[in-house]
């Protein structure tokens, strides 16, 4: 968007897409819903574009109630940051920013590092807890957290086996 490479008029209708949500609102949402591989994910593009600040991505609920919680956040861009807790984004429940380790981006991140050219780009996961208010990787955290959410501030070696490590 920022510097044309020759290759815009290639695009697709899903980048054409973004990059119009980019232009008029300084970041679109990308939605992956779940599949019979696993659950959905959403995250945003544009708010380092247009903002100077990470990306979001958030994992495991509906895709829609996820691009409404990023939307949520992203509108906060200038105050978003690392190892924060947010209220009033989830009913009822603060939800954690997480710094994403760089090994994962390609993996889940594809039509931002396409979008950018030029990672890296930071992104902060967003992770929220099950009903009791424990998040994944805590002691008495719902051990269906871990099928749900990945936890991607830790390397990908050191990450739980499972659904989010299969294609590493």
């Amino acid at each position: 968007m920022c510097r044309d490479y020759g290759d815009r008029d290639q695009q697709d209708a899903l980048d054409a897409r973004a990059i119009d949500n980019i232009r008029r609102y300084g970041w679109g949402v990308t939605m992956i819903p779940e599949d019979a591989q696993g659950p959905g994910w959403a995250y945003t593009i544009g708010l380092w574009h247009s903002h100077g600040t990470a990306e979001l991505a958030m994992f495991g609920l509906d895709v829609n109630a996820m691009k409404a919680c990023l939307n949520n956040l992203a509108a906060r861009a200038g105050t978003l940051g690392a190892d924060q807790v947010h209220h009033e984004v989830i009913e009822r429940h603060p939800v954690h920013l997480k710094p994403i380790d760089q090994r994962w981006y390609r993996a889940f991140f594809g039509r931002a590092m396409g979008f950018y050219r030029r990672p890296p780009v930071p992104f902060l996961q967003v992770v929220w807890p099950d009903r009791d208010g424990h998040f994944v990787g805590e002691p008495d955290a719902d051990p269906a957290l871990e099928h749900r959410q990945p936890q991607l501030w830790r390397l990908p070696e050191e990450h739980p086996q499972g659904v989010w490590t299969q294609d590493l």
